[in-house]
């Protein structure tokens, strides 16, 4: 899988998350998934198609994180995953995945977005559409974890 679609979409990230959320997050090391299981406590995933390729996106955060990001954004205190922070986890999804569309449309790659799925729970499954191979990418911040999932593979 080619990095120029890979930074875009992890740069977007961790631009959103410093400027909405002001919290800054240290990437890990990249690895080949393998298996469903989900690094996380709540997902967002969602899929992308255009002309010369399709993938999909999941941003899989620790249930500590999302938590204080949903306070950061909200001005509010959440003591566990709820409707609000669903619909931000959603919210996120779609800010990252579009801030990565901007970049790649600037370097000749188009796509168009479906609507962010969101899967919670401990031990929760990450299904992406594709079967070709997923990237995931660990980050740590001061308030836990999330993970970002990449696959993409060329459109026929």
């Amino acid at each position: 899988m080619n990095s120029q679609f890979i930074n875009p979409f992890l740069a977007s990230i961790c631009n959103t998350l410093e400027t909405m959320a002001m919290l800054a997050s240290v990437p890990g090391k990249p690895a080949l998934k393998k298996g469903a299981s989900a690094g996380g406590e709540i997902t967002g995933i969602i899929g992308m198609a255009g002309d010369k390729v399709k993938g999909s996106f999941a941003i899989s955060f620790s249930k500590p994180l999302i938590l204080q990001v949903a306070e950061n954004m909200l001005g509010e205190t959440f003591s566990d995953i709820d409707e609000t922070v669903i619909d931000l986890v959603g919210e996120l999804t779609n800010i990252s995945t579009g801030g990565a569309k901007a970049k790649l449309a600037d370097d000749g790659h188009n796509f168009n977005m479906a609507t962010p799925v969101i899967v919670s729970g401990k031990d929760h499954r990450i299904e992406h559409s594709l079967k070709g191979p997923v990237i995931t990418i660990p980050f740590e911040t001061e308030y836990g974890f999330f993970f970002v999932e990449i696959s993409f593979t060329p459109s026929n």
